[in-house]
């Protein structure tokens, strides 16, 4: 079962995804359409979400649900709603949490997991991030496999999905901001290092890391020592570890 994308639609389909959407949000739902005669207790529970937040739910022949989803294996049931919405830059910089005096901004570059995605924006969350930028070509966008991996916090913290990470980064310099970047090897422990002002961290994918050209304009590399035999972390955990260390600096200042 899965999505697909209309312009500003987004079409789900199948029990889980429904019922998971519905659930965490992530899309705004507008209307469900069901096979004519279509029963169960699972898809009882959907339409009950519905009725509960008042989505209407249309009954349609089992032809029309299949040119809705555009594949067959919908399992009689198809929602209709518009996509994620994501904020913009000034957006997720003014989202500072009232705890801290500095900004701190969480910056993915090529996460192509969406569960990877909904987990590191769980724990930007978590650790008080303003905001997650997501560059809008090939890196995983919102979906609502994102939104239950964030356990809601997608609805909590703004994501902004900026065309060129680039061009972002430098203008989160000229507002001040100092950049960080994650280095499986070479760079300093968090700890080592005064984190002070606007930061923003840069944690790139779990197979390439940070692209050249984002990289070049980092100020700091950051790494997590390891001990084990595995020579690399799951990205969210290593956001985790590296944000909670920053954390702690903030709270200081």
């Amino acid at each position: 079962m899965g999505a697909s994308n209309g312009g500003c639609q987004e079409i789900l389909y199948g029990i889980n995804p429904v019922r998971e959407a519905l659930r965490h949000g992530g899309v705004d739902i507008r209307e469900i359409w069901v096979t004519e005669g279509r029963r169960g207790t699972p898809l009882a529970e959907v339409l009950e979400q519905a009725r509960q937040k008042g989505i209407p739910v249309t009954y349609r022949r089992r032809e029309e649900l299949d040119r809705r989803a555009g594949v067959r294996s919908h399992q009689g049931l198809v929602a209709v709603g518009r996509a994620f919405a994501y904020a913009d830059l000034d957006e997720a910089v003014a989202n500072r949490h009232e705890a801290f005096r500095h900004s701190c901004l969480l910056i993915l570059d090529g996460i192509l997991d969406p569960q990877n995605l909904g987990s590191l924006i769980r724990t930007a969350h978590c650790f008080g991030v303003n905001g997650v930028i997501i560059p809008e070509n090939r890196a995983a966008a919102v979906t609502p496999a994102t939104v239950k991996a964030s356990a809601g916090a997608a609805g909590y913290i703004p994501v902004a999905r900026v065309v060129n990470l680039v061009q972002t980064i430098q203008a989160l310099k000229d507002r001040g901001f100092w950049i960080y970047g994650a280095d499986a090897r070479g760079g300093r422990q968090p700890e080592e290092l005064m984190i002070e002002g606007d930061i923003a961290l840069v944690m790139g994918s779990e197979g390439k890391g940070i692209r050249p050209l984002v990289r070049r304009q980092l100020d700091f590399s950051l790494s997590v020592p390891l001990a084990g035999r595995v020579d690399s972390l799951n990205v969210s955990v290593a956001a985790g570890i590296i944000l909670h260390a920053i954390m702690r600096q903030r709270a200081r200042q």
